[in-house]
């Protein structure tokens, strides 16, 4: 048994962006499904806040997913998720704040908004969250218009989270087809064997997304 474990569900977005480092870097770990008994439990003792993934490794733990990676790149520098120049680190770390706070945190919202009793929706918050998507799919267009990853030409940390951001942005709101060069992002993401894997582990969950998942990913 791998001395890492991860407290994650494969569902989650966030822990994919997790799993999808461990991945690249071939680096062994050892899941704790959420579902297991007395994981939830095990979670909050060491972060009462009760969000996944967390990451424990001996005696310490890592919480916050670009936090996690951050580690794994210094357990397992080989492959690095954040890149040692650093004009180039700074150029990832924002594009996996872009991910994070403009792509994920308003799909979420949206998600968020449909799972609550439908008299106690808010159509407003879900109109803005919407735009919101519109705005950062029209950015992120232009942005990969000349670049293969989402900080340029390695795949990198930001490209952890862009990977199931995009999947599960695409389900909630979908991505205009006038955004070609976003579409060719998603489609090298979803080939990429690290997510690849990820994705398929995913899948006998798909289910739990309450707008329903397209048959197509």
């Amino acid at each position: 048994m791998s001395d890492l474990v991860l407290y994650s569900h494969p569902f989650s977005s966030y822990c994919q962006k997790a799993i999808v480092a461990f991945y690249e870097k071939d680096l062994p770990f050892t899941q704790r499904m959420l579902e297991d008994d007395g994981a939830m439990d095990e979670l909050k003792a060491v972060w009462p806040f009760g969000q996944f993934p967390i990451l424990k490794q001996g005696g310490r733990t890592f919480a916050e997913t670009s936090i996690i990676i951050e580690r794994l790149d210094q357990i397992s520098p080989a492959t690095p998720m954040i890149p040692a120049d650093p004009e180039q680190a700074l150029e990832v770390r924002f594009m996996d704040r872009v991910f994070d706070n403009h792509l994920q945190a308003n799909q979420q919202r949206i998600i968020y908004n449909a799972l609550r009793p439908e008299a106690d929706r808010d159509a407003i918050a879900d109109r803005e969250a919407r735009a919101k998507l519109e705005t950062a799919y029209a950015w992120l267009d232009g942005v990969m218009a000349n670049r293969t990853w989402a900080a340029g030409e390695r795949f990198s940390l930001a490209d952890c989270g862009a990977a199931p951001g995009l999947l599960y942005a695409h389900w909630t709101h979908p991505i205009p087809d006038r955004f070609e060069h976003l579409w060719a992002y998603r489609r090298r993401l979803l080939a990429r064997p690290s997510y690849a894997r990820a994705r398929e582990e995913a899948r006998p969950y798909r289910d739990y997304f309450p707008l329903g998942a397209p048959a197509e990913d």
